[in-house]
């Protein structure tokens, strides 16, 4: 059941899958999985009895697997410990569902679905950053882009059409600190992955051009 909204407490949004639209407040552990007393129950076969586990501590929200036969993902990544989680996290339940996990109610969209009324566009993609949302011709990206795809994007979207050098953008993604580690190889499979994932909506245009020697703008004609 659909939690009531709390003030100030992270929140988890069903996207892609059989609980597309559901939110749940983390006031408490939430259980996942196929078993009816699960807080969160996904009636496939694919998803174990007792597949995950959302709990509450001092520094966050955890993610747990439960030793699920299929896995539990979070960004990609198959859990092989709990890890805590971040804002804009994306969680997949074996190959059923998908999560997106926001730190704080005050940041969840009133509907995860259309492009809102009102929302200021500049072009063919249109990024809303309070929500971490995009969409390519008004429909949404689904499941929503991984936190260093959709920080890459907004960099790229919020200089809209300038040349953003490879350096700035790796310390806008990764930050100043981390950014030191990180190779061209690691960048560029990043750039990629976003490149595939909004041609998947719209197969007909490169957003993302590189300009060779330089670094990449974002190409986002008008509609």
């Amino acid at each position: 059941m659909e939690q009531r909204a709390g003030a100030d407490l992270p929140v988890l949004i069903a996207q892609t899958g059989p609980l597309n639209g559901q939110r749940w407040i983390l006031e408490h552990d939430l259980v996942v999985g196929r078993e009816p007393s699960c807080d969160i129950v996904i009636a496939d076969r694919q998803v174990s009895r007792f597949h995950a586990r959302f709990s509450r501590s001092d520094d966050g929200v955890m993610l747990e697997d439960l030793g699920s036969k299929n896995g539990t993902f979070c960004n990609g990544t198959r859990l092989e410990e709990p890890v805590l989680l971040s804002d804009g996290d994306l969680v997949q339940i074996a190959l059923v569902q998908y999560f997106v996990f926001l730190s704080s109610d005050a940041t969840m969209p009133l509907e995860y679905e259309a492009l809102p009324e009102k929302t200021e566009t500049k072009g063919r993609l249109t990024l809303d950053p309070r929500s971490r949302r995009v969409w390519v011709n008004q429909k949404e990206v689904l499941p929503p882009l991984s936190v260093p795809q959709f920080r890459l994007l907004q960099a790229l979207y919020e200089q809209r059409g300038e040349v953003v050098e490879r350096q700035e953008l790796v310390d806008l993604v990764w930050g100043e600190d981390e950014a030191v580690g990180v190779s061209e190889q690691a960048f560029d499979a990043l750039v990629r992955r976003l490149r595939d994932r909004l041609a998947m909506v719209d197969p007909t245009h490169t957003f993302i051009v590189t300009v060779r020697g330089h670094g990449l703008r974002l190409d986002n004609p008008e509609e």
